[in-house]
């Protein structure tokens, strides 16, 4: 589906996807945190009068510039809105931009220049920005010249499909613009399709295991854990776009745990119950393989408890995992973060709070967060697309699996914003699993660790701090491209790169400094990586399974499909 977009469509989704936040736990936006940030923002104009009276003037010039016609106006580097000719070529719709990048401006220099300590300052940066966001002209159908070309070219007939977009997402999509024509994809049919079958099952996950397709596999199996928040598929998306794909075909026996989508009956599942989980469907995979040890791999949370299910097994001197992948995955809040800018221990008690009473943390409420996070690409974006050009959603298929979310249990949503912001994981003693302490530096397995350059949600000097946390032989990568576009990046885009070096230095920027530019995607590089740590190569197993395991469902299986 996503290789028949317009072009259009590819532009709607390639910003979509880079602004695209992932599946980590969160404490959320509240209106009270967001009025406070505006409030600082006016007291400091009260007790700041010279300041504003300064920037005032220099708004006032640059209106007067703007108004008589000099100057070219400048969106920053990057700023899609504006790309449309009329901009640059159409005297009004110059002016306008000219005056809306002039308040704009005045009101974000107003804040860096106050007296505000920089974590206020960030926050009414983010509070002035979302306003700012919210009344850019490209919004309404004067001020956009594409939607008004498409409005008089049909006759008004976008319009009304934009009404018709409109009232859809009112009485559906709790009023927030479709990100994604849903009806396009269905799990199974043309999302998740890599031949397989679920041979263990229990009441938190389902164990699947996928086809070879090569005559010979690699003794030692890889087990894929994905985040609890999102469904598994995210590495099983589509033909080549699947991480599962890409590995059965080099030679790999590959599972892939499916988390269950918890109700409120399963609130107090925890750390403990995912990681004993996640234990029994270990124990499935060497007994179906007949390998004594397994290769674990996971992304954001899902990184996080097989770091925690590490750290158990070394406690307990348990061999069983021989190498570990982690991918973009912040295991602290020691490097700051986009979702760490409102979080105070008030509001992440408030978070647990709400969760616990409701049993769950419903992935819809965090999906809607982090659209706001990110509100120009995840917001205004469909905003344009669905109601001023009256167009449906794109059909794509990392879109439609960021809407496919599910439920986390309250108890595990209180413990991960536990380890996150008291830095659990990275603190030895800290966190307690299944009655074992963890400490990372204990564990001494090689590690494989990737983060994105341009990731917002886990930036990767965090994610470097991730990989200096343990105690074995580690390799860091680091993508070009964010959070999402860095895990899912097959072989064969031209643009990809990424960097490496062997030096794992204290400061993130000195091996940066020392790291070796890569064309291509970092999959090939990994791949070489587990060819080394998954044994000798055999012949592929025939069939699924085994007698104490047999075939439950064919893959996806059914956990999946649970609303």
């Amino acid at each position: 589906m996503a290789a028949n977009m317009s072009s259009d469509d590819n532009d709607i989704t390639a910003r979509a996807t880079d602004g695209m936040l992932g599946p980590n736990p969160f404490v959320g936006l509240r209106a009270t945190d967001m009025f406070e940030a505006a409030g600082q923002i006016c007291t400091q104009a009260m007790l700041h009068p010279a300041l504003l009276l300064k920037q005032t003037a220099a708004l006032a010039r640059d209106l007067t510039s703007a108004a008589s016609g000099n100057g070219t106006p400048s969106p920053p580097p990057g700023d899609k809105r504006f790309a449309d000719p009329a901009w640059r070529e159409q005297s009004l719709y110059r002016t306008t931009l000219q005056g809306y990048l002039a308040w704009r401006n005045a009101l974000a220099g107003f804040v860096e220049r106050s007296a505000l300590d920089d974590r206020s300052k960030e926050r009414a940066q983010f509070v002035a920005s979302l306003v700012t966001d919210a009344l850019a002209p490209t919004n309404t159908l004067p001020g956009n010249p594409a939607a008004l070309r498409k409005f008089v070219e049909s006759g008004g007939a976008s319009v009304v499909a934009g009404l018709k977009n409109m009232l859809a997402d009112t009485l559906g999509n709790n009023g927030m613009p479709s990100q994604v024509d849903k009806r396009a994809f269905q799990v199974g049919k043309n999302l998740a399709t890599s031949a397989g079958a679920v041979v263990f099952r229990n009441e938190v996950l389902e164990l699947i295991q996928y086809t070879p397709a090569t005559p010979n596999v690699h003794a030692r199996a890889q087990l894929i854990v994905p985040p609890q928040i999102n469904k598994f598929y995210i590495f099983d998306l589509s033909a080549n776009k699947s991480i599962v794909e890409y590995l059965v075909k080099s030679e790999f026996q590959v599972f892939a745990v499916s988390w269950r989508n918890p109700a409120g009956k399963h609130r107090d599942w925890d750390m403990n119950t995912y990681v004993a989980a996640l234990i029994e469907a270990i124990e499935a995979v060497r007994d179906i393989t007949g390998n004594p040890d397994v290769n674990l791999h996971g992304a954001c949370s899902g990184a996080m408890t097989i770091s925690a299910l590490l750290g158990h097994l070394a406690s307990r001197g348990d061999k069983t995992v021989h190498a570990a992948t982690l991918m973009v995955a912040v295991l602290d809040s020691s490097s700051p973060s986009q979702l760490g800018l409102f979080t105070t221990p008030e509001t992440v008690e408030i978070a647990k709070q709400n969760s616990k009473a409701k049993g769950v943390l419903a992935g819809e409420d965090m999906g809607r967060v982090f659209a706001w996070m990110r509100p120009n690409d995840l917001v205004w974006n469909f905003w344009i697309n669905n109601y001023l050009l009256g167009e449906a959603p794109p059909a794509f298929d990392v879109l439609y699996w960021n809407n496919d979310a599910t439920r986390l249990p309250a108890k595990l949503h209180g413990q991960l914003l536990d380890i996150f912001t008291r830095n659990m994981l990275s603190t030895p003693g800290a966190l307690d699993v299944l009655g074992t302490p963890i400490d990372l530096s204990a564990v001494t397995c090689d590690t494989y660790v990737m983060a994105g350059m341009t990731d917002h949600i886990t930036p990767w000097k965090g994610v470097y701090n991730t990989a200096r946390a343990f105690g074995g032989n580690t390799r860091y990568v680091l993508s070009s491209s964010g959070h999402i576009q860095s895990l899912i990046n097959p072989p064969g885009n031209a643009k990809a790169r990424f960097f490496r070096n062997a030096e794992l230095p204290e400061d993130a920027d000195a091996w940066l400094a020392g790291a070796q530019p890569e064309t291509g995607s970092w999959w090939n590089d990994w791949r070489e990586w587990l060819a080394e740590r998954s044994g000798e190569l055999r012949a592929a197993p025939k069939t699924l399974g085994n007698k104490r395991h047999e075939r439950l469902a064919d893959a996806p299986g059914t956990y999946v499909i649970e609303a």
